[in-house]
């Protein structure tokens, strides 16, 4: 295959549109799982711990779209995972040197959650969200006090998700019972897991040294790719970070620009997680033209930042990510893989 054949290959799986079967009950799950504890923290004026609270809620995104039988104990696992580093990252930004100390624990997060990711068969695949949870919550000074908040809200929010997936299971009508198919995966897990280690580690120490804010969005950027199936794929979900990322800052500046009352703040954020999932099965690009504001958002309530600024930092920290986990795809390949 020429060069030629294989950027159309790219292009293509970039624009492609697929069917999302179920995506309206995650979508609907997924923004009732927010939106009770941002209530609940908003009521006891503590919305700052909102950052913990995302990550717990990423619980109920576990397990496929429709509901099999025992999928809550899918759900179950990938909450205690992701409260548990929550509380790592937490633990993180306890030092004064939480910049450079995350890019290591990141990294070998990052690693072993796509060894997991293998060998369970995660629905969705890869360690996007270890990373993404690890990473972020490590990046907000912290004191101890904040480490019981952290745990607290964290698994609060993650047996909410669990609790609204088996209702979901017992009111709605089940999916047939035939398992659901395996997760695709290109080449041997430990290349895919040190690939993932490595590119999240680089990221991490560029975006780092460059002095800029919010490394942890370079770390999260370049694992992306990761998760896709083949190297076509893999280009293609960096080139939807990229582009869907700057649709998406256009959209936060302007919401992140309105004074916003607390409860408005609240309903767009459960709003908006709703839409990401509507359409994160579809187009990732077009998914994350909403999940840009939505992180910037979470973001905002924890630590607040001049829009500009915050703006700026998504973009450059972005980009640096994507280069470097699309370099990782194209330099770092298991020569057993195929390569569509």
């Amino acid at each position: 295959m020429g060069a030629w054949e294989h950027l159309r290959v790219v292009v293509r799986e970039t624009v492609r549109r697929h069917p999302a079967e179920g995506s309206s009950r995650v979508a609907v799950r997924a923004a009732l799982t927010m939106l009770v504890p941002l209530l609940v923290l908003a009521a006891a004026g503590r919305l700052e711990w909102g950052l913990y609270a995302t990550f717990g809620a990423f619980a109920s995104l576990y397990g496929g779209r429709l509901p099999l039988p025992g999928r809550w104990r899918v759900q179950l696992r990938h909450g205690a995972l992701l409260s548990t580093l929550v509380v790592v990252g937490t633990a993180v930004a306890l030092s004064p040197h939480r910049g450079w100390l995350s890019v290591p624990v990141a990294a070998a997060v990052a690693g072993a959650a796509a060894l997991l990711s293998d060998r369970q068969g995660w629905r969705p695949p890869g360690a996007l969200f270890p990373v993404f949870a690890v990473s972020a919550c490590a990046s907000v000074p912290a004191a101890p006090a904040g480490l019981v908040a952290a745990a607290v809200v964290g698994v609060a929010t993650a047996a909410w998700a669990v609790l609204l997936g088996a209702l979901e299971q017992r009111l709605l009508p089940a999916a047939p019972r035939t398992p659901p198919p395996p997760v695709p995966t290109a080449g041997r897990p430990g290349v895919r897991a040190a690939r993932c280690a490595g590119a999240v580690a680089l990221a991490g120490a560029l975006a780092t040294a460059s002095g800029t804010g919010h490394p942890y969005w370079a770390m999260v950027a370049a694992v992306v790719p990761m998760s896709a199936a083949t190297v076509h794929t893999q280009l293609a979900r960096g080139v939807q970070r990229a582009v869907g990322t700057v649709l998406g800052l256009v959209l936060a500046a302007a919401l992140l620009s309105l004074p916003l009352p607390v409860l408005a703040v609240v309903l767009l954020a459960a709003v908006l997680q709703g839409v990401a999932e509507l359409l994160v099965g579809r187009n990732y690009a077009a998914a994350l033209v909403v999940i840009t504001p939505l992180a910037l958002l979470m973001g905002q309530l924890a630590v607040p930042h001049p829009v500009g600024e915050l703006v700026g930092d998504r973009l450059v920290q972005t980009l640096l990510g994507v280069v470097v986990g699309l370099a990782a795809v194209v330099w770092v390949r298991d020569r057993s893989a195929q390569p569509g």
